[in-house]
């Protein structure tokens, strides 16, 4: 297109069954879709397919084929980059770890919403449209099936 080489790649099971990614590689551009939510926790729906082991694979796997200097088009959010792009997939693979961790305890939804495992990230993150509870939930139903 204009030039420009257009690399998509679908990436079943992240967002929904249905994500794609578009790479523009001569502008060195990456369009992440609702696979990104930059600065705001993601929606995962997991009733149209999708999964939070899945967001954390389709990310790495951008990861591993972009640079430092890649621009980042996130779903939602500002303009971002690799670090950032990193820094959220770290952030949802530690939530989730955590609330992996409380299921195979045994421990309820609630209990589990208790133990605050988005707290380091609820300022940052947690002010858009899915509150950190509701997040915790998501992933607590998601890693419970």
């Amino acid at each position: 297109l204009n030039g420009d080489t257009m690399k998509a790649v679908h990436y079943p099971t992240a967002h929904t069954d249905g994500d794609t990614v578009v790479h523009f590689v001569a502008a060195d551009v990456v369009h992440m879709g609702d696979i990104y939510f930059n600065g705001l926790y993601p929606f995962i729906d997991t009733g149209s397919g999708g999964s939070t082991r899945g967001m954390v694979a389709a990310v790495d796997a951008v990861l591993a084929q972009i640079g430092d200097d890649t621009k980042v088009i996130p779903g939602h959010g500002p303009l971002s980059n690799k670090a950032e792009l990193t820094a959220y997939r770290d952030m949802i693979e530690t939530v989730a770890d955590r609330i992996q961790a409380g299921i195979a305890e045994g421990k309820t939804l609630e209990q589990v919403q208790a133990d605050a495992p988005t707290a380091e990230w609820d300022e940052t993150t947690g002010g858009g449209f899915i509150k950190p509870d509701v997040w915790v939930r998501m992933i607590y139903e998601d890693l419970s099936r």
